[in-house]
């Protein structure tokens, strides 16, 4: 079983930053891939980014150039820096890992976007 618990989530002015944290319980952390995910009200929850174990990433059109997503293995944390936010990117986020038939979520923190 692995426990997923976010922070770094609040309230920020658009064209600000924010820094979201993933912190992972268990050893198996290195092994499994980890993404971020928003949910806004009323969507449908979607990927935002991605890292292998490898540490390769992917990410949504919609936030290339201005978001990205790192990992800290020795700390079995992942991040999503968070840069130029728009009021488009206020949703609840959740961090996501799997591998396999294995998929765990977090709780999720809200992002606010707004003046």
């Amino acid at each position: 079983q692995v426990q997923l618990v976010e922070s770094g989530g609040g309230l920020v002015q658009p064209g600000g930053s924010l820094r979201l944290s993933c912190a992972a319980s268990g050893s198996i952390f290195s092994i499994y891939a980890m993404g971020w995910y928003c949910q806004a009200p009323g969507k449908q929850r979607e990927l935002v980014a991605a890292i292998t174990s490898g540490g390769s990433t992917n990410y949504a059109d919609s936030v290339k150039g201005r978001f990205t997503i790192s990992r800290d293995n020795a700390k079995n944390t992942v991040y999503l820096q968070m840069n130029s936010l728009k009021p488009e990117d206020t949703a609840v986020y959740y961090c996501r890992g799997w591998r396999g038939s294995n998929a765990y979520w977090g709780q999720g923190t809200q992002v606010t976007v707004s003046s």
